[in-house]
Parts: C-alpha cells; structure tokens; sequence
C-alpha cells in the first residue's frame, strides 16, 4: 500500500505528527513530508530522525499558496495542524476559524486539485455539541471534509475524518501538568473531581488514523471506543504511581470545558456501523432535494444515547494506574 508513495502530514511537529511519523518512518514509503510553521521543531525532529526518506516544509495552513506547493506529487494526507487550547481559542475565536477551518479546507482543496488519493482529518470530541470556539470550529471543520468529499467521490479521492478527546501525555494535556506538579510538590489544581475523560494513548490516535486510512468510503467519520475515568481517579492514580501525597485544590471549570466528553451524538449514533473497535459515522449523501429533510424525521434519534466518557466503561483508580502504565513516559518515572 505504501511502496513508493508520498505522505504528507500537516501539523508534523506535533505530538500526533511525532507519534505517526515514528511508525511509518520504516514503512516502505518512498518519501514522508512534514508541514509545519515551527522550523525549530522541525530541526530537532530532522537531527533525531537522521532519515533522508523524510522531507521537511516550512509553512502554514493559513497560507493556500504554501499547503499547495507542499502538496505536489502527494499520495496521501493526514491532516493534523490546528489550535488545540480550549482557553486560548476562547479568547482569540477568530484564530481557530482562520486555522481550523479556512486553514483545513486549504489542505482539503489543495488535496483534490493535486489528485491525493487518501486524506484523513483529525477532529476533535468537542466537535459534537460544541460549546467553545475550539470545538465549533472543528465542527465546522468536519462539514467543510463532508461536503469537499462528494467532490472527492466525483475524482476518485477519499476524504474521511477520525474524532477523538484528549489524548493521554500529549502537549497540553492535563497529564503532564498533574505529573509536574507532583514532582515539584506542589497542590494537584483540578478543575472538577466529577469531570470524566476517555483514555486514550497517542499510540491509539495512530490506529485509529491508519483505520479509517484503510477502511474510509468519502466523507465518513471514524471514532475509537475507549474506556474513560473521572479526573479525581486520574489524579489518584498519578499519585499513586509516582509514590506522592500531594494536596489536591478544586480550581473550577476553565473557560468553555465540558463536564464530559462525547464522540457521538445521538442523532450520529442513529446512523453509525459499529465496525469492533470503532464507530463509522457514514456522510449524509443526500443533497436538497429530498422531503425528509423538510417533512419526515427519524424515531431512533429519540431512542438512542449519545457515545460519550459518561456512558463508556468507567475505569477505577487500579484501572487508570493499568492504562498509565502502558505509556513509555509514565513507565520511565516508575523505573518499569
């Protein structure tokens, strides 16, 4: 599937273009570009790589002239460049619209006009019932892949989207933040004891991409099950295994954050195949001319629960410290 192609990941310096790039470097691509606007990382990444096989573009997806000069000759797409920051796209809505979603569809546009064969989107939970501007946007971002798609299915191009929360030790993550903070002996901040998050490894980000890379029909989105916890248990667990006693201070709810996450609305979850371990949210192929869009609706809407971390398997304190454990960073703290 890979001999001789060309990747093409936007966003590469990140944590998901670090996690994907350390998975396919070996695959037989024949090369593996890397998109972003930070020519530190891309530095770093270039030196600690040392591969020839991968190729580095400095630019931004805001910029349709500089996404379509990296896009030539591009077999394949995975989309992962936007502001993540609940807070910081709070603050600046406009910034996430400009990145988000005009920056999304410059990718998407320059994709079909370069005849890519394959691009996958990487959206976000807070895309379903968005209550904050980094979430909106994805949504919209997520409309613009479902609409660009039927354009897609017309040249023979694939355009899919994967949906997924938080991801576990990932930059900006609470993670990392709890694990700082234990080390330094400092209060554990937490924003709501109650607040329950899916748990999932930037590793798990990676199948689920590669997944809907293999599997996608245009404009479909594709969620990964996953177990979930409270943040009280989280945190419970962090102290646990890194052996630390650390108060815990009850902060509040930050700007915008939900109380939990959801991957699949109901009204999706009317329609979605569940295919094992994933959801596959088919496009709604339909265009305007149809009734039921006007004059008919669907009984199962009102019947079916959204997918959400309040509903999936609830892990307990022993539960997360199994999960933590499967990542390398907790692993090197514990001495495993």
């Amino acid at each position: 599937m890979f001999e001789n192609k060309t990747l093409l990941i936007t966003g590469g310096t990140g944590s998901f273009g670090n996690a994907v790039l350390n998975r396919l470097v070996d695959a037989n691509f024949g090369e593996i570009r890397v998109f972003s606007r930070d020519e530190k990382k891309q530095e770093d990444m270039r030196i600690g790589l040392q591969n020839e096989k991968v190729k580095f573009y400095i630019g931004d997806v805001r910029n349709a002239d500089s996404v379509t000069d990296a896009m030539h000759g591009v077999d394949y797409v995975f989309h992962a460049a936007a502001l993540k920051q609940v807070p910081s796209c709070e603050f600046y809505p406009m910034e996430a619209v400009r990145t988000n979603i005009l920056g999304a569809e410059n990718v998407m546009r320059a994709a079909i006009a370069a005849g890519v064969d394959r691009c996958v989107v990487l959206s976000t939970d807070k895309a379903v019932y968005p209550i904050n501007a980094m979430g909106m946007s994805k949504a919209m971002m997520e409309k613009v892949m479902v609409s660009s798609s039927r354009i897609c299915g017309i040249k023979d191009s694939v355009l899919c989207a994967t949906r997924y929360g938080n991801v576990m030790a990932s930059r900006g993550s609470v993670i990392p933040l709890f694990i700082s903070q234990l080390l330094a002996g400092k209060e554990l901040t937490i924003t709501d004891p109650n607040m329950t998050r899916f748990l999932m490894s930037l590793e798990d980000s990676v199948d689920l991409v590669l997944y809907a890379f293999e599997n996608a029909r245009p404009g479909d989105i594709f969620v990964q099950k996953a177990p979930a916890s409270t943040v009280a248990d989280l945190a419970q667990a962090l102290k646990e295994l890194l052996n630390r006693d650390n108060p815990i201070r009850v902060i509040g709810t930050r700007h915008g954050e939900k109380l939990y996450e959801s991957l699949v609305s109901r009204e999706e979850m009317a329609r979605a195949e569940d295919c094992g371990e994933y959801y596959r949210i088919p496009a709604d192929s339909r265009d305007l001319n149809y009734s039921r869009y006007f004059v008919e609706g669907e009984i199962e809407i009102s019947e079916i629960e959204d997918y959400t971390s309040h509903n999936t398997d609830r892990l307990d304190v022993e539960g997360v410290k199994q999960v933590l454990m499967k990542l390398p960073e907790i692993r090197g703290l514990v001495g495993a």
